[in-house]
């Protein structure tokens, strides 16, 4: 399990700022916090380097791009081996319909999370990419009709209840 990283409520709302926008100037983010910009550039490093700020992503609209339908598949893998797992993985984020995959515990050994242009494209995505390989013993699809970003990512508070 990874180590965690102690943070401090001055790198708890950097974190939360940062995540509701990860485009805010190091001045506009000191001021915000009530530090100096060189002090939030160092708490800002400090944070990429102990692992705890992973990057910044880029999020764009999947309809703009011609990817108006989006699903989620439930993928089954039997046998579920190591030397099946890897390349299943591997091709899978290689697809340039996946936005997100999980590896499950449960009936399902996989999550996928697809974008693609139609019912059509979705199908031939399930028949061509997940149903032909003969690890795959089960696809089940669910629409996603509407989905919602929710808050910033923080700790648990020592009492076991939310940060804010």
């Amino acid at each position: 399990m990874a180590e965690t990283v102690a943070l401090d409520p001055v790198d708890l709302q950097i974190l939360r700022l940062l995540q509701n926008d990860a485009r805010t100037t190091y001045r506009d983010l000191a001021a915000q916090v009530g530090v100096a910009p060189s002090t939030c550039l160092d708490r800002v490093t400090r944070l990429r380097r102990s692992g705890v700020i992973l990057g910044h992503e880029l999020r764009l609209d999947p309809t703009k791009l011609g990817r108006g339908l989006e699903a989620l598949l439930s993928v089954q893998l039997r046998p579920h081996r190591r030397e099946l797992v890897g390349p299943f993985v591997e091709r899978i984020r290689a697809l340039p319909e996946s936005r997100a995959l999980f590896h499950l515990a449960g009936p399902d050994d996989y999550l996928v999370h697809v974008a693609v242009a139609d019912t059509a494209d979705l199908q031939r995505l399930v028949l061509d990419e997940f149903t032909s390989r003969r690890e795959v013993t089960r696809v089940e699809t669910r629409l996603i009709f509407q989905q919602w970003s929710c808050g910033p990512l923080l700790p648990p508070a020592r009492d076991g209840s939310a940060i804010s």
